[in-house]
């Protein structure tokens, strides 16, 4: 052993124990490491940053942030709105929530497509009576398995696919991985349908929004000509909220307004005063496509998206707002700012939001400039409540970020372009169609895994400059040999498996890959058969909470404990593994 491959030893073993202490985040280890390997000049110092160069790490941002405006279109709502009332079983609601976020993780990052269904999951359980813990770790595990199925769908996939180019010279291709995942797919989604039943009801962690005891909201909403509500009942306005909204007046011009009666008629030119919680008013006020009134401002629709924004913050007692109205005071005119929505303990506002006189202890909604907002709340004497998103006034572009992924993934498919070029430029065009504000981006975007992916690529790297993986490989070549080479491939998929949990899947793949290719060479196997096997392993930890992203994030809001994963991650752990296996080797071959 040289003096630079037990360097590399080191190296990598340290940040094996940091990453299993967990006392110093996976994002900071990683740059310790390539701090570390630039020191002891295993790294060159010219090419201690090229990792963060590399297509994968563009290729890992522009996918959540398309991720992201998928999201915020809030296509998969509409998709799976006519199928609620069918959904009466346990099993029913499960298997449509995992085959919706399987086939979605197919085209967007995994993470972001349970960020996407995971509001779906908690509309669903809400209305059938169905605790949110049976339904998340469903819906977790499917991104998972989604995720095999094409190269974006999971970090592993784009960096084996990385690998095998400087290994072979040629990368996986997009859909190069939908074989192996599409069988493993369709296997799991059988398998957690059926084993669903084993998980606990419990109630998870208060969100903000819940822990933020705010009575229902009440908007002004004007109809235009063109909604479908023209000619409606107003109860079927209240249908739209879905979760107990109500319309408390209709007021409508050169008549008195009239008491909230669900068959009165609505008329084009009708204002509808609304009660409800925020996503129910913004659901319905979507669907209806009405006008939210506060929004008709010219200096604020001709502002940058990025410059205005929306703040919620109570009353106080010394306000310069109490027993005044909005419009006597000229909030607009003098402060800059519009009244969007207000909320009152006990009491149902029916009077327009202009002339609603203000009390202390009202919780209000204000639209304006961000740069001008601190200023306002000061003079106006309001407080600032915790930061939470407020779906109120939110524009949304229903198809543009579903026909911009689709022309990215045909670009990709028809070879028209590479997939760090397609997905970098379907993130230019969304943001220019503002399908994303610039601020949403940023925050969309998960700059510690950024971090990791660049920090860690020029480690893995002199691992296998410096030929530590050719040495381990060789070690392992040892034990491999005694088995079949349905045994080695096993071998593989299980340690990546093992693995996993311990470091993070990207990391588990940047330094067993190299490992694999070289155990398959000295083998004289095929080498795409156990990089495969290195990313259905790393992509697939169903044991442990923090092993994936998608476990973490069900994890309070499904009140989950530790245990809880092996209850339904076993036995879809091993369907993985008896599975994968013949699975990979019935695709690839094993022969060279």
């Amino acid at each position: 052993m040289t003096f630079e491959q037990g360097a590399a030893f080191v190296i990598v073993a340290g940040m094996m124990v940091l990453f299993v202490w967990d006392r110093v985040r996976y994002d900071v280890v990683a740059m310790l490491a390539l701090f570390a390997a630039v020191v002891v000049g295993i790294v060159p110092v010219d090419r201690a940053f090229s990792g963060f160069s590399d297509d994968v790490v563009v290729i890992v941002a522009a996918a959540l942030l398309v991720s992201g405006a998928v999201a915020r279109s809030g296509m998969a709502e509409l998709a799976l709105r006519p199928l609620g009332p069918y959904l009466k079983s346990l099993r029913a609601q499960v298997f449509v929530l995992v085959f919706a976020v399987t086939l979605l993780s197919t085209f967007v990052k995994n993470v972001g497509a349970l960020a996407i269904l995971m509001p779906v999951a908690f509309q669903m359980a809400k209305r059938a009576g169905t605790s949110p813990s049976q339904l998340l770790m469903p819906l977790a595990f499917g991104s998972l398995l989604g995720g095999l199925i094409t190269m974006i769908g999971t970090s592993p996939n784009i960096i084996v696919s990385r690998i095998r180019q400087e290994t072979l010279g040629q990368p996986f291709q997009m859909f190069d991985y939908a074989p192996v995942g599409a069988g493993l797919a369709a296997l799991g989604l059988v398998c957690i349908t059926l084993t669903c039943g084993m998980l606990p009801r419990r109630k998870g962690a208060a969100a903000l929004n819940e822990a933020i005891d705010i009575g229902d909201y009440v908007v002004e909403a004007k109809v235009p000509p063109s909604s479908p509500l023209v000619g409606q009942p107003t109860g079927e306005v209240e249908a739209l909220g879905e979760a107990g909204m109500k319309v408390t007046n209709v007021v409508r011009e050169s008549a008195p307004s009239h008491p909230p009666h669900p068959k009165r008629e609505i008329k084009a030119g009708d204002t509808l005063l609304l009660k409800g919680e925020p996503e129910d008013l913004d659901r319905a006020i979507e669907r209806g496509k009405l006008a939210l009134g506060g929004q008709d401002v010219e200096d604020e629709q001709e502002a940058d998206e990025d410059a205005v924004g929306v703040v919620e913050g109570v009353v106080t007692a010394d306000s310069l707002l109490v027993r005044g109205t909005p419009a006597a005071l000229r909030m607009r005119e003098r402060f800059g700012v519009t009244l969007l929505a207000i909320s009152r303990s006990g009491e149902d506002l029916s009077d327009r939001l202009s002339s609603v006189r203000f009390r202390a202890g009202d919780v209000v909604v204000l639209r304006g400039r961000h740069d001008r907002m601190p200023e306002a709340l000061k003079e106006l004497g309001i407080l600032p409540l915790a930061q939470r998103e407020i779906p109120i006034g939110r524009v949304r572009q229903r198809w543009v970020p579903a026909l911009v992924l689709v022309a990215a993934m045909a670009a990709v498919a028809f070879k028209i372009a590479p997939v760090a070029i397609a997905f970098f430029g379907a993130a230019l065009v969304l943001l220019v169609a503002r399908s994303l504000s610039l601020r949403e981006a940023y925050d969309t975007v998960e700059w510690p895994i950024i971090v990791l992916l660049g920090a860690l690529i020029p480690v893995s790297e002199a691992m296998r400059s410096t030929g530590a993986s050719d040495l381990v490989a060789g070690w392992l070549s040892a034990v491999a040999g005694a088995l079949p080479p349905l045994g080695a491939l096993a071998l593989v998929l299980a340690a990546a498996m093992a693995v996993t949990p311990f470091l993070n899947n990207a990391a588990t793949v940047l330094m067993m890959a190299p490992i694999a290719a070289s155990l398959a060479t000295r083998l004289a196997l095929n080498v795409d058969a156990f990089l495969m096997a290195v990313a259905v392993g790393a992509a697939c930890d169903f044991l442990t909470p923090f092993g994936h992203q998608c476990n973490t994030l069900v994890m309070g809001p499904g009140g989950y404990r530790f245990g809880d994963y092996w209850k339904l991650g076993l036995p879809l752990s091993l369907l993985v593994l008896v599975a994968g296996v013949p699975l990979i080797a019935w695709t690839w071959g094993l022969g060279k």
